[in-house]
C-alpha cells in the first residue's frame, strides 16, 4: 500500500526570491504528469520568482519519465529566464542524473 507521500502530488510554496516544489515517494510513469504540471506552473507562471527549487529530499525513486518531466521543466524555465535547481537528490536519483548526463545541467544543493 502506498504511503501518503505517494498519494499526494507535488507541493509548492513561494519563498524569498524562489519557489520550492517538493515531491516524495516514487516518481514513475503514473506520477510524472503531476510533477511535470507542477514544475511547468512554477517555472512559467507570470508572477513567479527567477529561482525554482525542486526539493527531492523525500523522493525515493525516479524513472526516466520523472527525469523527462524535470528536463522539460528546465527547458521551459530557461525560456522564461528562470533557473531550476535540484535539492537533496537521493543516491538513486544522483545515479540516474549521472548516467544520463543530466547532472551537469542542474545546480544541485544539499548533497
Amino acid at each position: 500500500m502506498a504511503d501518503d507521500q505517494d498519494e499526494r502530488g507535488p507541493e509548492m510554496e513561494s519563498g524569498d526570491g524562489h519557489v520550492v516544489v517538493r515531491i516524495g515517494g516514487e516518481m514513475d510513469v503514473d506520477r510524472a504528469p503531476m510533477l511535470k504540471q507542477a514544475l511547468l506552473d512554477a517555472v512559467s507562471g507570470p508572477d513567479r520568482p527567477a529561482g525554482v527549487i525542486l526539493d527531492l529530499t523525500d523522493l525515493t525513486f525516479c524513472d526516466s519519465s520523472g527525469l523527462n518531466a524535470i528536463l522539460q521543466a528546465r527547458r521551459v524555465a530557461l525560456e522564461h529566464g528562470r533557473q531550476l535547481r535540484l535539492h537533496a537528490p537521493s543516491p538513486q536519483v544522483r545515479r540516474l542524473l549521472s548516467l544520463t548526463g543530466a547532472e551537469s545541467l542542474f545546480p544541485i544543493t544539499g548533497t
